[in-house]
């Protein structure tokens, strides 16, 4: 069963289904949960996520800029300041253990799917307005915590990515899920009323759909780098 997340964030989820699927029971995401993925797989990833994080706080910055309720500030503010005063340090200290430092990992070269998905986010942002932006943003927020909550449930004892899954799981990021989710079920009621109605709705799925299948590109990166 999924994680209740909001009921906007449900309608998109079950309108790409199949990407979600994809993106959910990937191999490099079961490779977290049993222990079988390769190091060097996981260290590039974390590389790469590292970077991708960069550009992320800079989406949900520019979401502060888009927002029109207080409220909505708040929630982007402080999605920013998880961002980067909490996740990257998890990344941080992970890489620090392999002899990787932080000014490496800042400076570390985007891979092509890096580079795709994070100006697609981006895109949306500058070209859209605020749903626009939620849309391509949300599959990373929802999707990590769903698979952190399935991979606890499930992962071997011994699993080298213990402390990995245990972040997307704690009930602080769990939080943070259910906060974006309840953010953005009001700013789709105040801006285009019934979702499914709506004629924007075809294309915020679209954004969030092509947002899913990126994130699918971006685990094959992880393994590609193994």
């Amino acid at each position: 069963m999924a994680p209740d997340y909001g009921k906007t964030f449900a309608h998109w989820r079950a309108g790409s289904a199949a990407a979600w699927q994809a993106y959910m029971h990937h191999a490099f995401v079961e490779g977290l949960g049993d222990g079988t993925l390769p190091r060097t797989a996981f260290l590039h990833y974390l590389i790469q996520d590292y970077v991708y994080l960069v550009h992320y706080a800079r989406a949900w910055s520019l979401a502060v800029v888009k927002a029109e309720t207080l409220e909505e500030m708040k929630i982007c503010a402080r999605t920013v300041d998880a961002l980067v005063n909490h996740e990257m340090s998890l990344h941080v200290e992970t890489c620090a253990a392999e002899g990787i430092d932080e000014a490496t990992l800042f400076a570390a070269p985007e891979a092509v799917e890096n580079l795709a998905y994070t100006r697609f986010v981006m895109d949306a942002g500058v070209q859209g307005d605020f749903l626009d932006l939620m849309a391509a943003l949300a599959p990373c927020v929802m999707g990590y915590g769903e698979i952190g909550l399935r991979l606890a449930g499930s992962k071997a004892p011994d699993t080298p990515y213990a402390a990995w899954i245990a972040t997307y799981a704690d009930p602080e990021y769990q939080a943070v899920c259910a906060r974006v989710g309840a953010m953005i079920d009001a700013a789709v009621a105040r801006r285009v009323g019934d979702l499914p109605q709506s004629p924007r709705a075809a294309a915020l799925q679209d954004r969030f759909t092509k947002a899913t299948k990126l994130e699918v590109g971006f685990w094959q990166m992880g393994l590609d780098g193994a």
